[in-house]
């Protein structure tokens, strides 16, 4: 039956009859259809026939016959049942099948005494004979009892063994009793008889269903349309009855009809079907405003102590979902109020970009968002360089953030531009930087740091052209080690790694060749791979543009940090959660700033403290034009004129090196004269001189809006699939480096013929 669909028709709310021939019929009850095939497993299954008739899947019996034969019931409860039924009804284009409750065993209380039986609980045995219980009850957790009692009782013709294990049959204490009767105290009268009257049924299936919960009964529909509903208690005998319908020419529901008497004993039914999502939302909602992080394993723990219903995870969790939807908004009305919230975020900060596109069936596609305060600060104080990344997001309708970030004059993370698409794409992505681009008044030639695939290779080059693409080495090394054919242990692919970084990092091409050397001794397929990787685009031996030492595109950690809290939210408000977080950096690091009294900010002044160290050893030959010689494990030569040192470390950082501040000192000149101006207190402050504002209200378009200025964006068709999603980003690669020890002076980190550090005598 590969490929072929079964239309499953799921029945419940009627009665089986069985005729003389032993043969089963059906009626009554209401009928809903759904396909079904092979790929459908039974979890999936239940779910959707749960939502059908709105109950827990924990509540849910489903039985169908086999062909032919209507004499047997067979029950469907794992993915086996599910196939066989599907495999024997391959011939059939329709499948009956047929959903009742399912019976749950609870502890039965009876004043009968033919039901004093051994299911007769300890303590209501010690209540009868009047027998005192010599122990204590913890109020926090009832079911902790200490006692002493006689081995045995005897109880008529009952003996009740006291040394079982009687924990599953104790009743609910005190304790549990009046937490029950505190928390659903307030329903116990929602329904009062004939003749009350609710705005909707909804509103009446409700009231009834915290009416059971208070009174502790439980029940069925034997109808339950839109106009109409009745519902009797489910113990078999019992004539609890009530009947509601439509006032005629109304929306109004009144109750026509109600037996109010219980002859079952009610409530010892704890049962969770009668707990739907929506009421779990409804009391758990006040709940989830103070923490957020509300795990629905803690909501079924809370919902049975307080209420003395037990919940499956999936009615806890789908409770929540709905409880956050309520407060935070839907998903889809966030998608249509996309144009008036860009419209909001230019008007309250003027200068800004925001900007979406949809799909020609008017479905969201693409939004891009840059803050004027973000556009100012990164061409008026940070270095030209932009980190290129993105994230998965996690919400109902998933996509991709894509985000650029700079670096500001005290290495700290600066966000520049974001975009949420549905997709990351080589056309999404040249998209994002074809606004990017748009969006900057003089963009000029910048350095990306980014994964040389995704288009980004292509699109940086066209779009930004004359500027620096620099290759993330993180993306690379996993290339690398995706691309490795041979069978290499763990120690050695991380030497392979170390050289491979090392290599990146060496400043001379003398220092990329004594690396890469090593390589090939290990793997000359990896030595190929390295060579063949284009390493003028990220080895600082050949690269021409200027990063800073910086290497990996996942810069930004804390700016992907505050997507990852905020993807659960509708699309518009996860953008202003971001917006409030860069507002926030904006205001600390202005605020920090002011009150800094050095030069340069407090990163580089302890950089540039660390190489003041290292001056003490060298020799510096002077001349007479601005070409010096220094001396000292090796031999550098400065031109103090072009700010160029031969150990390369002064254009790689920005900050000059201890060759570059011994020559300074001979010359009498300070040392801050030659750092780069990005790293100066007063470049710093520039970065933060822009204030963020917040967005102003965000109003959803009316529905009978038909002005042709109205643009309708409606959710992405892409859903989140099933199973909970992950709550952390995957961090950067981490690399396993060798512990070096120098000869020379016995410390660790660097060898001889690297060592600075000074000897005593």
């Amino acid at each position: 039956m590969a490929g072929k669909k079964i239309i499953a028709i799921c029945q419940s709310g009627g009665e089986f009859e069985t005729g003389r021939d032993a043969i089963m019929t059906y009626k009554g009850g209401d009928a809903h259809a759904i396909d079904i095939d092979e790929e459908m497993n039974f979890s999936a299954f239940q779910m959707e026939v749960a939502e059908m008739f709105n109950w827990g899947t924990g509540a849910m019996s489903m039985k169908y016959f086999l062909p032919g034969n209507r004499k047997t019931l067979i029950t469907i409860s794992n993915d086996k049942d599910l196939m066989r039924m599907i495999k024997f009804h391959s011939d059939c284009a329709t499948v009956d099948i047929y959903v009742t409750m399912a019976e749950f065993m609870v502890p039965e209380v009876s004043n009968m005494p033919a039901s004093r039986s051994s299911r007769t609980t300890l303590s209501e045995a010690v209540m009868q004979l009047d027998i005192p219980l010599d122990g204590v009850v913890d109020a926090d957790h009832p079911d902790n009892v200490d006692f002493v009692a006689p081995m045995d009782i005897t109880l008529s013709d009952t003996q009740i063994d006291l040394s079982a294990d009687i924990s599953p049959v104790l009743p609910l204490t005190s304790s549990s009793d009046e937490k029950l009767t505190k928390a659903a105290q307030q329903w116990q009268n929602n329904i009062t008889g004939v003749g009350q009257r609710f705005n909707s049924v909804a509103e009446f299936r409700e009231a009834l269903r915290k009416y059971a919960i208070a009174n502790q009964f439980a029940f069925k529909y034997k109808k339950n349309d839109s106009h109409r509903v009745t519902v009797k208690c489910k113990a078999d005998g019992c004539p609890w009855r009530i009947h509601a319908s439509r006032l005629s020419t109304t929306q109004l529901i009144c109750i026509k009809k109600m037996t109010p008497t219980h002859t079952c004993e009610g409530g010892v039914q704890a049962t969770g079907y009668q707990a739907t999502r929506s009421w779990v939302a409804g009391i758990i909602k006040e709940k989830l405003k103070v923490l957020p992080n509300y795990k629905p394993k803690d909501i079924v723990n809370d919902i049975k102590e307080e209420y003395g219903i037990q919940l499956n995870y999936f009615q806890a969790w789908r409770g929540k979902e709905i409880a956050k939807e309520q407060l935070q908004g839907s998903y889809k009305d966030a998608y249509s109020q996309l144009p008036n919230f860009c419209e909001k975020i230019v008007e309250s900060n003027p200068g800004s970009v925001a900007t979406f596109t949809t799909k020609d069936d008017s479905s969201f596609h693409r939004l891009f968002v840059s803050f004027h305060a973000s556009l100012y600060g990164f061409q008026q104080g940070c270095r030209p360089l932009l980190f290129l990344d993105s994230i998965a997001l996690k919400s109902k309708y998933q996509g991709t953030l894509l985000a650029a970030n700079a670096a500001d004059g005290n290495d700290g993370v600066f966000p520049v531009a974001f975009a949420v698409v549905d997709v990351e794409t080589d056309e999404n992505w040249r998209w994002f930087l074809l606004q990017l681009k748009s969006a900057m008044s003089t963009p000029g030639s910048i350095t990306f740091v980014a994964d040389k695939e995704k288009g980004l290779k292509e699109s940086i080059a066209e779009i930004f052209e004359g500027s620096f693409h620099s290759y993330c080495l993180r993306y690379l090394t996993e290339q690398l080690l995706r691309d490795l054919k041979g069978q290499f242990s763990h120690e050695v692919k991380c030497i392979l790694v170390e050289d491979f970084y090392a290599a990146a990092n060496a400043p001379t091409q003398e220092g990329f060749d004594r690396y890469v050397e090593s390589i090939k001794s290990i793997s000359l397929e990896a030595y190929n791979w390295v060579m063949g990787s284009e390493p003028e685009h990220w080895a600082n031996a050949y690269f021409t543009g200027a990063r800073y030492n910086h290497l990996v595109s996942n810069f930004g950690e804390i700016f992907y940090s505050w997507a990852s809290e905020a993807h659960e939210l509708p699309i518009t408000q996860m953008v202003d959660v971001i917006r409030a977080k860069i507002m926030e950096l904006i205001y600390t690091r202005r605020s920090e700033s002011k009150e800094w009294l050095t030069r340069l900010t407090p990163s580089t002044e302890e950089k540039l403290e660390k190489e003041n160290l290292k001056v003490r050893p060298l020799q510096v030959l002077l001349s007479g034009g601005s070409i010096f010689e220094v001396r000292g494990d090796t031999a550098e030569i400065v031109d103090i004129d072009n700010w160029d040192c031969s150990c390369k470390g002064w254009q790689l950082s920005g900050i000059p090196c201890c060759h570059a501040i011994a020559v300074v000192g001979c010359i009498g000149r300070s040392s801050y004269e030659y750092c780069s101006r990005y790293f100066t207190v007063e470049w710093y402050k520039l970065t933060y001189a822009e204030t963020l504002n917040p967005v102003l209200t965000i109003a959803t378009p009316l529905q009978n809006d038909s002005s042709p200025s109205v643009v309708t964006v409606t959710p992405p068709p892409t859903r989140r699939p099933p199973g909970r999603p992950a709550k952390k980003r995957i961090g950067s690669l981490e690399i396993v480096k060798r512990q070096l020890q120098c000869s020379r002076c016995k410390g660790m980190g660097h060898n001889k013929s690297t060592c600075k550090e000074v000897l005593a005598e």
